[in-house]
């Protein structure tokens, strides 16, 4: 029998994907430890952390003979960490605000909520409206039409670092500008 540990990452993927399970083993034991620490780092709960890797190594089993690693096995995984602890902040705050969303149901009076939620809307768009002509140019293609700085360079015939300073300036002008109004928003949402 062959000691697997000696091997490189690439030639213990080809045995992977051939179903060596010793291969899956010796996978596992190099980066179990490193990617409960990678996310550790990021949810700081060590119960959590061994499900989200246990999951990726199940999911790395169970597709081993379809899974292709154009960055490499090591990539692979921490990438996979990656998105697992995002999904998982995603549906934390998703739950969370379908927590807080019941909370609020019964005392909900959704035709005051609407015209509130209008009029910060007409309050957002009279900000952008207001902004020096090519940061709204940019913040409107970003934001509105979902362009990508790479489009929005094109489009507006400049560079995609100059395309990111004007997004960037014309965030911290709204955001600025919005804090009053957010802070009458929250107000006005605890005092229900």
């Amino acid at each position: 029998m062959q000691d697997l540990s000696a091997l490189s990452d690439k030639e213990l993927t080809l045995l992977l994907k051939q179903g060596d399970a010793e291969a899956f083993e010796v996978i596992y034991n190099r980066f179990w430890k490193k990617l409960i620490n990678t996310a550790y780092k990021r949810l700081r709960d060590e119960a959590l952390c061994e499900e989200i890797v246990q999951d990726i190594f199940i999911n790395l089993w169970e597709k081993r003979t379809t899974l292709t690693f154009s960055v490499g096995l090591k990539n692979y995984l921490f990438v996979a960490i990656k998105y697992k602890v995002i999904d998982h902040y995603r549906r934390q705050f998703l739950n969370d605000k379908f927590q807080v969303s019941e909370e609020h149901s019964e005392y909900d009076n959704s035709t005051v909520d609407q015209i509130f939620a209008r009029d910060l809307a007409k309050y957002l768009q009279k900000l952008v409206d207001n902004l020096p002509g090519k940061c709204k140019s940019v913040y409107e293609l970003s934001r509105l039409e979902h362009k990508s700085h790479k489009e929005i360079s094109r489009l507006l015939n400049i560079s995609e670092k100059t395309v990111q300073g004007h997004l960037t300036k014309a965030l911290q002008i709204i955001r600025s500008r919005m804090t009053d109004a957010l802070l009458f928003f929250i107000v006005f949402f605890l005092r229900k």
